[in-house]
């Protein structure tokens, strides 16, 4: 996702565009080229464009039924196999869950009925073959809108069928067990789509390695969001590291990260207060665009946020995952740091919860 493109925002949602959607808008302007030369290429790239407009209402269909339960959505993302809206949280009740999966494929089936509706209730009948440059775009478009309707509610994360899935499952068996076993659903389908990819559909095998990965990260976070739910950030912090001041060098860092494992390293003032993180990756980063005598408080990410030793890690973790962040800061309520939180060690204290869960059974 951090090779995406912002090219708007609509009603406080940022509207990227990941660089392959342009590189898959070239090699479909060369197909259709092939075909019947520059008119058909023309022709083909605005087809895509117009489909990828549909995809982006498909997205805003769960935008706005989100935001009906008070869910924001910080940015949706266009891709190649289409688009993802991130919801900065899921909906509290799996009914509201179950409204905003399928505002998704309703938003193109209305379009289909428009489409339909303008073209006289007929479309022809290869209009099925998207790629036939001899079809009317609208015609095109009327099917399309169709089969995103249909293939989104496929029983499997990241899709909408997925989320309708888990909705009705959560309502019955609780919603950790229901993601469990609609994760499970997603990854049997995504192999099925994988054997039916390796009898001459190469496009399907991508889809379902997407499919499969899909279904196994949305275990994952619910997993992750369960284990962290009633725990303080104290108990999962990380108490003993190394700080750097806000007068040092990339240098001084550069010694920190020999001694030490740490990744994540919190540049702090006199007083105890983070100004700032810097990363194992912006220090190697700088050190060679710029050299070691470069301060760290031109590196450094100024925008870490800082929440209460007694706060809530559930807290901590929904921060890190809304802004991308490597680390969040722990003070003990008079500003001074005494912790840090990392997606690491967080990650690490689910395996140790995991096991436990284990042994218990």
């Amino acid at each position: 996702m951090s090779w995406s493109i912002p090219i708007g925002t609509v009603k406080g949602t940022v509207i990227r565009i990941h660089i392959t959607f342009f590189l898959f808008l070239l090699w479909i302007g060369a197909a259709y080229h092939a075909q019947g030369g520059w008119p058909a290429a023309l022709e083909g790239v605005v087809f895509l464009s117009l489909l990828f407009l549909c995809v982006l209402l498909h997205e805003f269909g769960h935008v706005f039924a989100a935001r009906r339960y008070g869910v924001r959505t910080p940015d949706i993302t266009l891709l190649p196999i289409g688009g993802v809206a991130r919801l900065e949280r899921l909906p509290e009740k799996p009914s509201q869950e179950l409204v905003v999966a399928l505002a998704g494929p309703a938003v193109n089936l209305v379009i289909a009925a428009l489409l339909y509706a303008a073209l006289g209730g007929f479309v022809p009948a290869g209009a099925a073959e998207v790629q036939n440059a001899g079809i009317d775009v609208l015609s095109r478009l009327a099917v399309v809108n169709l089969f995103l309707a249909l293939f989104n509610l496929i029983p499997a994360f990241p899709m909408d069928g997925g989320r309708v899935l888990r909705a009705v499952l959560a309502s019955r068996m609780g919603y950790v067990r229901g993601t469990q076993v609609a994760a499970s659903i997603g990854q049997a389908v995504a192999i099925g789509l994988g054997l039916l990819g390796l009898f001459g559909n190469p496009m399907l095998l991508f889809i379902a390695l997407f499919v499969y990965l899909g279904a196994s990260s949305e275990a994952h976070a619910v997993q992750m969001r369960e284990i962290t739910h009633g725990v303080v950030v104290s108990d999962a912090m990380v108490t003993r590291f190394e700080t750097l001041p806000p007068s040092g060098v990339l240098e001084d860092a550069v010694q920190c990260l020999i001694r030490t494992t740490q990744h994540e390293f919190p540049v702090v003032d006199g007083a105890g207060t983070l100004r700032g993180v810097l990363t194992r990756d912006d220090l190697i980063r700088a050190l060679r665009d710029r050299g070691p005598d470069t301060p760290v408080l031109e590196v450094m990410r100024p925008d870490i946020p800082v929440i209460h030793r007694h706060g809530k890690l559930e807290e901590a973790l929904r921060l890190m995952q809304e802004k991308s962040l490597p680390a969040v800061g722990v003070d003990d309520g008079n500003g001074r740091l005494v912790g840090l939180v990392t997606p690491e060690n967080v990650g690490e204290m689910m395996m140790v919860q995991a096991a436990r869960h284990a042994l218990r059974r």
